[in-house]
């Protein structure tokens, strides 16, 4: 993987391919740069495509203190990189960051939110989480993340906990404190994300969880230049290679 270095000097792993116009992939919580890597793949043969490492996770590193600002600097370093301006997917926590993103003024060409998850719900999870890494428990920190921000029932957990990805999960502990940051500070869309004039695409698939479908339908409303188009082809927050990747090529075409 290359590498970028973002405003506080934090390096930003990434892998670049393709031809065309830019578009730079925001990944949610535990994931890494392969999250996206298949449906980037798709799409490389029309635009140029960027995948990363969001900070404390895969090979990129990470900078204390944490603040939403300097995620949103890792993006700009990106999109400064792909030439000054791109098209953004952002997918699920990944999605509010793109949108706050967009809100802070990076020169964003065109949105795809795939279930940013705006609940509106609150809370002091974040601060939980950090105790956890601190104390040097990350296994509990992943449980914690996975029950209260996610809201896996109790026996899936258990189910991952004795899975062969358990390990990779424990290594990305200190990066549920960001993404759990993002989701209740931006509960909500603040007044400057709801104002963005930018051409969004908001994506659902058919057999998502009902707070997400509540999500998209909040931003299809709220968002001025909003399209809203449920994908088929996956359920449970799953992303389908096809269909999202024809809907993204209409969209940005």
């Amino acid at each position: 993987m290359n590498k970028v270095s973002s405003r506080d000097g934090t390096p930003i792993a990434y892998v670049r391919s393709g031809v065309g116009l830019p578009l730079i992939f925001v990944v949610g919580a535990f994931n890494d740069h392969t999250r996206c890597g298949p449906l980037a793949g798709a799409l490389s043969g029309d635009f140029t495509v960027i995948t990363y490492d969001r900070r404390a996770r895969g090979e990129s590193g990470d900078t204390p203190p944490y603040a939403i600002g300097r995620e949103v600097e890792d993006l700009a370093a990106l999109i400064e990189l792909a030439g000054g301006s791109a098209a953004v997917f952002g997918y699920s926590s990944g999605g509010v960051l793109a949108l706050r993103a967009a809100a802070d003024g990076l020169p964003i060409t065109r949105l795809v939110l795939f279930e940013a998850p705006f609940t509106g719900a609150t809370s002091d999870l974040p601060a939980r989480l950090a105790a956890l890494v601190e104390q040097g428990r990350p296994g509990d920190a992943v449980e914690l993340f996975q029950t209260e921000g996610i809201g896996l029932p109790a026996p899936v957990v258990a189910q991952i906990k004795q899975s062969p990805m358990w390990p990779a999960l424990e290594a990305m502990a200190q990066s549920t404190v960001y993404d759990a940051t993002i989701t209740t500070e931006l509960a909500t869309p603040t007044a400057a994300m709801a104002a963005v004039d930018v051409p969004a695409l908001v994506l659902t698939v058919a057999g998502t969880w009902p707070v997400l479908r509540e999500s998209a339908a909040l931003l299809a409303k709220t968002l001025p230049q909003a399209r809203a188009v449920e994908v088929a082809g996956a359920e449970n927050h799953d992303i389908p290679l096809e269909a999202t990747a024809a809907a993204i090529r209409e969209f940005l075409r």
